[in-house]
């Protein structure tokens, strides 16, 4: 059952170690004249050196397996090996020297999370061996998008399983077909989730960019955890169709990449509609708008940035946090928005918040319905016969690497014994009381109430209420806790939550659609404080684009 998939994986590794096998990478700062060192390199940047011809796609795609080879054992990032990556590169390679070229990410590596469905010859798993071996029809929406524009899928990253919608007592970056993910700024880091090696290979330089999904704080979470911008797009701007669901209502695909400007870049080759999936056809244009011309430097002048206070809770224990937060209120000021503080949603809002038990009625029995409807009946293969969410429980506590009841299926058993799906009238109240807590008493009505453009958080405590009403989210990086840190573990004690060098973000929060003013705001910030520079992780792929092109026949080998 799972023997195709490991022979595919251990075919790229073989491959890889013969590369690096004829290759040293002493010293990762020895990155060759003209290169662009990986860890930070910009789609621009790698845009001029593939025009200039000092390297090609098929180079890209080689240093990056590379890369990924020398991390994965320790960090567990990559799950899964696109085998026609380099065919891929060379049709797009010789696309460029006719004089063609698809957009800017031509010839661009990426890589997506493992629950984003691609019909080709990698699996999509969402980390579950339930769907091992399963066949899509076709891409994903979001896939095809990335192909169309010239994009190499060059793998797929693990992910908490079932995006953090299984288990009430499994890990961040644990999933039964991809093992445990770690973050790379601490040995053992917790990467968060649900979009774990998304944000990991992202941080690392393991490709140009990652995709990751989001229902609530997916891509938010890991995205400030990993030191990165984090694009939680309007639900409805990018297309979730054959991506594996959660919740109609609340599911989105967004970028996650190391600086604002990539970020734009690949939300522009993401967003639109798409006739698979209708929420895309609301949107209240026909094209999307330019995201990439929304990065301006002067775009927090004049600007109201509300910050609801009383969504900010915790102890002493994020304080560092917290000055940060304080500090950013300061250069935004100074960038000429109007801050307008303690801005905050109703009591009853905040109680049901914090609470109330409506949205999780609404994801779980979103889950009931979307899982089968819109995605395993779709299936062209489905090994295990899975036909809809109790098949997958059953699998799930039935096979033994699924580790089950080490983790168990507690997110599956609640929701199973709500006794309705989403078309049922107690969906209906609950859905309607999200929008009310969310938006009337949120943040809808603290934007229109105050006349503000954006709100302002720390990242985390930004994801919930947009999660409720679909609106829109972007994380940059604001900090890192003090080398002097104590320690703190999760639960099992198997990862680090706290600790020294650990990043974390800054967000910013918009109504439907605003992404291009978000985006804005967002590259305001990141242009004044650098804060990504500030650390690096202790853990650094050493191979470069020098290394290699300076051999020739790598690609032969493959």
């Amino acid at each position: 059952m799972m023997g195709q998939a490991c022979k595919l994986f251990l075919t790229c590794l073989l491959f890889l170690r013969l590369v690096t096998s004829q290759n040293s990478f002493p010293d990762q700062t020895d990155v060759g004249v003209g290169y662009p060192r990986l860890i930070d390199a910009t789609t621009e940047e790698l845009v001029t050196g593939l025009e200039s011809g000092l390297f090609t796609s098929v180079d890209l795609v080689n240093a990056y397996l590379t890369r990924i080879l020398e991390v994965n054992s320790t960090l567990n990032v990559v799950t899964e090996l696109n085998p026609d990556a380099l065919s891929i590169a060379e049709q797009l390679d010789a696309e460029r020297a006719n004089g063609t070229t698809r957009g800017s990410l031509h010839g661009m590596p990426i890589l997506i999370k493992g629950n984003i469905g691609t019909a080709d010859k990698m699996s999509t798993t969402a980390g579950s061996f339930a769907l091992l071996g399963a066949i899509l029809p076709q891409d994903s929406g979001v896939a095809a998008k990335l192909r169309a524009a010239g994009v190499v899928i060059l793998g797929k990253t693990n992910l908490s399983q079932w995006a953090n919608f299984r288990s009430t007592n499994s890990t961040n970056g644990w999933s039964a077909y991809g093992g445990q993910t770690f973050g790379a700024y601490y040995p053992q880091q917790d990467p968060s989730g649900s979009s774990s090696g998304s944000g990991v290979a992202s941080s690392l330089g393991l490709a140009l960019a990652t995709l990751g999904s989001e229902t609530s704080g997916s891509i938010l979470s890991p995205s400030q955890l990993n030191n990165l911008v984090g694009i939680k797009p309007t639900v409805g701007l990018t297309s979730r169709a054959l991506v594996i669901p959660i919740s109609e209502r609340q599911d989105t695909v967004g970028p996650m990449t190391r600086t604002v400007r990539d970020a734009a870049y690949l939300l522009q080759a993401i967003a639109g509609k798409d006739p698979n999936d209708n929420y895309t056809l609301a949107q209240p244009f026909e094209n999307p708008p330019d995201y990439v011309g929304a990065l301006n430097f002067s775009s927090l002048r004049g600007k109201r940035i509300g910050i609801p206070r009383n969504i900010i809770t915790g102890g002493s224990g994020i304080r560092p946090v917290l000055i940060a937060f304080e500090s950013a209120i300061q250069t935004i000021r100074r960038a000429g928005a109007t801050v307008v503080d303690n801005v905050n949603i109703t009591a009853f809002a905040l109680d049901q918040y914090l609470n109330g038990n409506s949205s999780t009625i609404v994801v779980e029995a979103d889950f009931v319905s979307d899982l089968p409807e819109k995605y395993l009946s779709k299936l062209v293969t489905n090994p295990q016969n899975v036909r809809n969410l109790a098949d997958v429980r059953n699998f799930t506590q039935s096979f033994p690497p699924e580790d089950y009841p080490d983790r168990n299926t507690g997110i599956w058993d609640e929701a199973l014994a709500l006794g309705f799906n989403n078309s049922s009238p107690q969906f209906w109240a609950a859905y309607q009381n999200n929008l009310e807590i969310a938006g009337r008493q949120g943040i809808l009505g603290l934007l229109s109430n105050y006349s503000l453009d954006a709100l302002m958080l720390p990242t985390d405590f930004s994801a919930g209420l947009p999660a409720l009403i679909g609106t829109p989210v972007v994380t940059v990086p604001l900090g890192f806790y003090p080398a002097n840190t104590t320690v703190v573990r999760n639960r099992r004690g198997t990862l680090v939550r706290r600790g020294p060098n650990i990043p974390f973000g800054l967000s910013f929060l918009g109504p439907a659609w605003s992404e291009a003013s978000l985006i804005g705001y967002a590259y305001a910030f990141e242009q004044r404080t650098m804060a990504r520079n500030q650390v690096k992780p202790y853990l650094v792929p050493t191979a470069e684009l020098a290394n290699i092109v300076s051999n020739t026949s790598v690609s032969s080998r493959f």
